[in-house]
């Protein structure tokens, strides 16, 4: 049994490289990882070498979005055997803090989440993980779509947050990986129109293949006046942001409407920016914010293999893993083409 990792190496810079199979701990399974999913954050540490204060010092290996078979187990592990397919749920957290206790894991401050400095990613023929986080692949439900788990539960917990129900209109602005996932869910909860906001074509007509009501394209629309025709002057009921980006960041507040909420998802590079309190006091609007999910991997398993959600259709494009370091550059240099690309790693 052979283990081969894709390492970065430096700034756009990678490296396949053998490293040794890993042995399983107590409550620990072996998975041979078949797919992952190049996130966003993934492409930021790869280009940036850096999201906020987590920094990438030295070799470090990518990836968080995954799926695979499971090759081995350890003796104490009852809920899975060798064969099943699972999907890893990538955060491992303490469970013993306040937040893990009260079932706010997502805000352990002694998680070890894939890909997130120091600990490394899943870029690799295999990985030893914990059973209680690896969830079992309903049948029917492919590796591939197993590796879009991930980012479904991030949309998954920003329509639960923003509490999205039947007959919503929602403006989701980024129609990136997040974007569409959280139109998925959005759609799925009953939302009446979802609005999705873009600059790059690609993504808008991806938008509207999947689902989306109505799409706007920011670079040659007025978003603003676009909306406002479409909910007679009114806004929307929710505005969601999942750019990461200042400029929709501060839009958010001329979009919704009054008494409505909005729900910062994308972190943006900025750590401080002019937002204007006053129309946002008067129009008595509520903001909130994610970080990551909790609790949506059974929801999201559920809602893919029920068909509610069709998640892999989100992929426009797919890597052999011995072609890694340009399925990353692709990502960097093509984003008008590339949506969501995923990376194979196993037959």
């Amino acid at each position: 049994m052979k283990n081969t990792a894709a390492v970065m190496t430096g700034l756009r810079e990678m490296e396949l490289r053998e490293i040794p199979v890993p042995t399983v701990a107590p409550g620990e399974v072996l998975v041979k990882i078949e797919y992952v999913g190049i996130c966003g954050s993934d492409l930021h540490y790869y280009e940036q070498g850096r999201i906020g204060d987590f920094v990438v010092e030295g070799d470090f290996i990518l990836g968080h979005e995954c799926a695979g078979t499971v090759v081995g187990i350890s003796d104490d592990v009852t809920t899975l055997k060798v064969g099943d397919r699972v999907a890893l749920e990538p955060g491992k957290t303490c469970g013993k803090c306040e937040y893990c206790k009260t079932g706010r894991y997502n805000l352990c401050p002694y998680v070890e989440f894939l890909a997130t400095p120091p600990y490394d990613g899943c870029l690799m023929n295999y990985i030893a993980f914990p059973a209680e986080l690896s969830f079992k692949l309903p049948d029917g439900v492919s590796t591939k779509e197993g590796a879009l788990i991930e980012p479904l539960a991030v949309g998954l917990e920003a329509a639960s947050v923003s509490s999205v129900s039947i007959g919503d209109s929602v403006a989701i602005l980024g129609s990136g990986c997040i974007g569409l996932c959280t139109m998925l869910a959005c759609k799925a909860r009953g939302a009446s129109m979802v609005i999705m906001v873009d600059v790059i074509e690609r993504r808008l007509e991806k938008a509207k293949e999947l689902g989306a009501d109505v799409v706007i394209n920011a670079a040659r629309e007025d978003v603003e006046a676009r909306i406002a025709e479409l909910t007679g002057g009114a806004g929307t009921d929710k505005v969601i942001e999942t750019a990461g980006n200042v400029k929709t960041a501060q839009q958010t507040i001329d979009l919704v409407k009054r008494g409505g909420e909005i729900l910062i998802v994308g972190m943006g590079a900025e750590d401080n920016f002019p937002f204007n309190f006053g129309k946002f006091m008067s129009k008595v609007a509520s903001i909130k914010t994610i970080f990551r999910y909790k609790n949506q991997f059974p929801v999201a398993l559920a809602a893919v293999s029920s068909g509610q959600i069709d998640i892999k259709k989100i992929v426009t494009n797919e890597f052999s893993f011995e072609d890694s370091a340009e399925a990353f550059e692709r990502s960097i240099e093509d984003k008008a083409n590339i949506v969501k690309a995923v990376i194979k790693i196993n037959e």
